[in-house]
């Protein structure tokens, strides 16, 4: 049962050529729920994975408009987190959550 509540928190890694590039740095990039905080982000990370969180980064992204075909689209936002990780450590986002 508490396994269920670890995943909740995380949603799913963001894989773009910019969050590859974090990789080298030791850094990972989780899309999050609205309403994790960073203490919920670190602890949930650090059981799933067994690894050392040093920092974590949060960004906001905003709803938007957008424009598709001629009509205008609502894009929700979310929250991602930048996760900085003990030297040597890494993720292997490959293997899913």
């Amino acid at each position: 049962m508490e396994k269920i509540h670890l995943y909740d928190k995380i949603i799913s890694p963001v894989v773009t050529e910019k969050s590859t590039n974090l990789s080298e740095l030791n850094k990972i990039v989780f899309k999050v729920q609205n309403g994790s905080n960073k203490k919920n982000i670190k602890k949930n990370i650090e059981k799933i994975f067994k690894v050392n969180v040093i920092k974590i980064n949060i960004i906001n992204k905003q709803n938007r408009t957008k424009v598709t075909r001629g009509r205008k689209v609502k894009v929700s936002g979310y929250k991602k987190a930048i996760i900085t990780l003990k030297k040597g450590q890494s993720i292997d986002l490959t293997t899913g959550i």
